[in-house]
């Protein structure tokens, strides 16, 4: 459902509690207390069919007796009472339940299935069950049993446990952070990460979304609604059971690389998403992210009155990926003149211990006057020599000064070690975060840094793919359906190696033998051509084939081959009896002295789907364990940070006699694979190991595939398993338009942004105005990137690309509301291309797409003067009218009939 309703769980107008009773300790009444206590200004009501009134409060015997419809019911009653309470809201009208009742168990048959069902039968959204409650501090709603009601603010919080919502709230009371809402989600039977993200997302009181997960439940939805928030605002994620032990060995090296917690990190970290690793990283990102706002630039200068906590401080920037600061020459003049003539002359700036308000003010005033350093971290060592609080109330009073005169104001923290309690209260008071290490300040200083990063990391533009990467993805579906209908898991060598071949990945030849002559005959050639080869086991029961000693390497004559093939049969015969032995497989030796070897492949997570694997390869794979992981699909970008983000990829540069590898022929590989496990949801595991990586390019030595067997079918609008949608590459296709010209249409990719420009030029100012509603001059990276990164599971654009000329001709495109119920359209085609019949097949192109993906409607808003656009909607069904609110805009509307 996403956010449909929950305007009004996060402003109710009238709220109504089910569970109260006099008894002291009544979880129901504790509730109740909280809701009037809180100051909700609209209506409580009190259900109970035992208790006349409760606290001085009546109540009415059920909720068809309710004066209204409250807009929220929170339910404190037995489990077995829920699904039927749910269905009596239901039949009055509510909108949404906060369950707090804990026990309704999981899965169908469950209570909570059933409250679940009676839910939906009414489009009640429910919070719950086994939560903590809902908290919506500008509403004064305290709709839970916290002990404490925080302030406003501009802080969502949305947990899994109600343990850390309640931890949360009181320490934010101590800091004076605020918040916009605070949901416990518990059991999430309705409303979900998703649904709260995308509402959070648009709610312009909310300026960071902070997230407790435990576990995700629908990954698809998830990655949607994060990846679309996290590009409005900073999301910060804590994720716990990071060493939980996955349930079922891996049958793979990429396998046993992808452990759980591992693939969150990779989710979180494709959708720009800040990962904080305990409560205390947490407190630290809500303490900067409830303060300051992002900005732009990574350097940070230090002020101290003790040299050995600046250094220290130095120390975890660095270690956190930070930028120390410049001291500008003229700032550097400016403090010689300032401060004793001990005082560090540099980067942290250490104004010795002896230093007063004075001195500090000074420093202060310097560092924020100089434009070498992007932010300031000020921090204080308490001595006899200086009044911590004074220095404080000082600092405090210069940075609210400098931030009423400079926009956008210089992000200021502060560290007073051992936090003096009047300083802390002074740096609240004054907006500036404040910490009580130096350790904790770098931490949430870097929050606000990594978020810049991750937006732009976001916003990069990919280059392209090479021109003759043309996957065979027929030839890779027959091998695969061929191992499944044989009831096969893994393919054999020679398929594994067909499969890489028809996606362009560098494979050494495979021939398999039946026995050692045949493997003789089959080395002949290659030994010819001065090869070594090598043989290998050949059976379908050995995955792993030095299990079995199933290897021989270096073989330089037929009868070598022969002795090693009869050697390597008999010995699995003997190691594995119950084996199916088919014989042996026999390659050229890849032999490259200097080059890397690497491991990439394809693990599948029970939450994620495919996952791809970059690493150190090699037979001690699992015990060097360096590696990094990514959600498919990816770009050569995406891939190009995989790699990056390995120890390996140091030694993929160039060190002393040895060249640099061909670094992007590995990120190609990367990229090929990613786009055969999107092509083929049948397969389940890919291991390339070793992938060799030299000047020379990359080359796979040995693949092993593995297949589902009972892999189900599209039930959904793609590819069952994966959680991010790929390229829907079934929607390219051809349109003949004027006079006979052909535009090939199809999904825009983020490698379209150099196509934009000049297609603008191409585009007058005033089909601009009628597209943007005003003049557009602003066409730059950002603005263009977000036309053309769109996710696929909520949006779609088609180009139309001239391909001769490789120009673009024009743009259709939809995006859906977050209940992916109804899309937004819009248009613009070249302004020489006008009436010529191409914008009516791209309008009916979208149309189609929107029909195929189950949409209930596409509308729009055309200016009254664009006669054109409005002509062609009354053609294709739209119904049009004009807008109440402003007499320029036409609401256009088209209603979709399921295909």
């Amino acid at each position: 459902m996403s956010s449909y309703r929950l305007d009004k769980l996060f402003a109710p107008r009238s709220v109504a509690v089910i569970g109260a009773s006099p008894r002291e300790r009544s979880l129901g009444r504790s509730i109740l207390k909280n809701v009037v206590f809180g100051g909700f200004d609209g209506p409580v009501r009190l259900v109970s069919p035992r208790h006349a009134e409760v606290d001085g409060i009546k109540a009415v015997k059920s909720i068809a007796d309710l004066p209204e419809a409250a807009d929220v019911v929170v339910l404190a009653t037995p489990p077995v009472t829920i699904p039927q309470l749910v269905d009596e809201a239901g039949r009055k009208g509510i909108a949404a339940c906060v369950i707090i009742t804990a026990g309704l168990g999981h899965g169908p048959g469950s209570l909570a299935q059933a409250a679940d069902d009676a839910a939906r039968k009414y489009g009640i959204r429910l919070v719950g069950p086994n939560c903590l409650g809902v908290i919506v501090p500008p509403a004064k709603l305290n709709a839970s049993f916290a002990i404490r009601m925080p302030r406003a603010g501009d802080l969502a919080l949305i947990s899994q446990s109600g343990a850390i919502v309640a931890g949360v709230v009181e320490w934010a009371a101590q800091r004076a952070i605020g918040f916009s809402a605070v949901v416990s989600l518990g059991d999430n039977v309705d409303v979900d990460f998703g649904d709260l993200l995308d509402y959070f997302a648009l709610d312009r009181g909310t300026r960071a979304i902070l997230l407790y997960v435990e576990s995700v439940k629908d990954a698809r939805k998830f990655m949607s609604a994060a990846r679309a928030a996290a590009r409005t605002k900073p999301v910060v994620v804590i994720k716990a059971g990071r060493h939980a032990q996955s349930a079922q060995a891996a049958k793979t090296h990429t396998g046993a690389l992808a452990g759980s917690d591992a693939v969150y990190d990779a989710a979180f970290r494709r959708v720009g998403l800040l990962r904080a690793y305990d409560l205390d990283e947490l407190f630290d990102a809500a303490e900067t992210l409830g303060l300051l706002r992002p900005f732009a630039g990574d350097r940070l200068a230090i002020l101290t009155n003790g040299g050995g906590v600046g250094v220290l401080a130095v120390d975890r920037l660095i270690d956190f990926g930070g930028k120390l600061a410049e001291v500008s020459l003229e700032t550097l003049k400016r403090l010689d003149a300032a401060l004793p003539p001990t005082w560090s002359r540099g980067n942290p700036v250490d104004i010795i211990g002896d230093a007063d308000e004075a001195r500090y003010a000074a420093a202060f005033e310097a560092l924020l006057d100089d434009p070498a350093n992007d932010a300031i971290l000020v921090l204080n060592v308490p001595t006899t020599l200086g009044v911590p609080h004074a220095i404080a109330a000082r600092v405090a009073d210069i940075a609210k000064a400098d931030r009423a005169q400079r926009f956008p104001p210089k992000p200021v923290l502060a560290a007073w070690i051992g936090e003096d309690e009047t300083a802390s209260a002074t740096f609240s008071a004054a907006g500036i975060p404040h910490y009580p290490t130096d350790v904790e300040a770098v931490r949430g200083y870097m929050h606000l840094v990594d978020y810049s990063k991750a937006q732009a990391r976001l916003m990069v533009t990919p280059p392209g793919l090479p021109a003759d990467f043309s996957p065979d993805a027929n030839s890779a579906r027959i091998i695969v359906n061929g191992a499944i209908n044989a009831g096969r898991m893994w393919l054999d060598p020679v398929e594994a190696t067909q499969v890489c071949e028809a996606y362009g990945i560098p494979i050494a030849a495979t021939i398999a033998a039946h026995d050692p002559d045949e493997a003789a005959k089959a080395a002949a050639p290659m030994l010819a051509a001065g090869q070594r080869v090598a043989v290998k086991i050949f059976s379908h029961d050995i995955v792993h084939k030095s299990d079995v000693d199933g290897v021989r390497l270096g073989l330089q004559s037929e009868d070598e081959v022969r002795k090693a093939a009869a050697e390597i049969i008999a010995r699995a015969r003997a190691l594995r009896p119950a084996a199916r032995i088919n014989g042996v497989t026999v390659h050229p030796m890849i032999e490259r002295p200097g080059a890397r070897e690497l491991i990439v492949g394809v693990a599948d997570d029970p939450t994620f789907g495919p996952i791809i694997a970059f690493g150190h390869g090699g037979t001690a794979v699992e015990v060097i364990n360096d590696k990094a992981l990514a959600l498919p699909p990816l770009d050569l970008n995406l891939a190009r940070d995989l790699i990056a983000r390995t120890r390996i990829s140091r030694l993929l540069k160039a060190y002393r006699n040895v060249p640099a590898a061909k670094e992007d022929e590995v990120a190609l590989a990367l990229v090929k694979l990613s786009q055969l496990v999107a092509d083929l949801p049948e397969i389940r595991e890919i291991d390339i190991n070793p992938l060799l990586a030299d000047e020379k390019g990359a080359t796979a030595v040995d693949a092993r595939i593995a297949v589902e067997l009972t892999v189900p079918k599209f039930k959904g609008r793609w590819h069952p398993r994966m959680a991010i949608r790929p390229y829907p590459r079934e929607w390219e296709r051809h349109l003949t338009y004027g006079d006979g010209q052909i535009a090939f249409v199809r999904p825009i990719r983020p490698e379209d942004e150099p196509l934009f420009a000049p297609f603008f030029e191409r585009v007058t100012d005033e089909d601009l105005r009628l597209r943007f509603f005003s003049p557009a001059k602003d066409f730059g990276h950002s603005f263009v990137a977000r036309l053309t990164q769109i996710d696929y599971a909520r949006a779609m654009a088609f180009a139309a690309i001239d391909e001769a000329a490789n120009e673009l001709l024009g743009v259709v495109r939809i995006h859906s509301d977050s209940d992916y119920r109804t899309a937004e359209y819009a248009i613009l085609l070249r302004s020489d291309l006008k009436g010529r019949g191409l914008g009516g097949q791209m309008m009916a192109l979208i149309i189609t797409y929107a029909r195929s993906e189950g949409l209930e409607a596409i509308h729009g808003q055309v200016l009254t003067e664009n006669t054109v656009m409005l002509d062609l909607c009354r053609r294709l069904g739209f119904t049009v009218e004009h807008s109440q609110d402003d007499a320029g805009i036409v609401q256009v509307r088209l209603p979709l009939k399921k295909a």
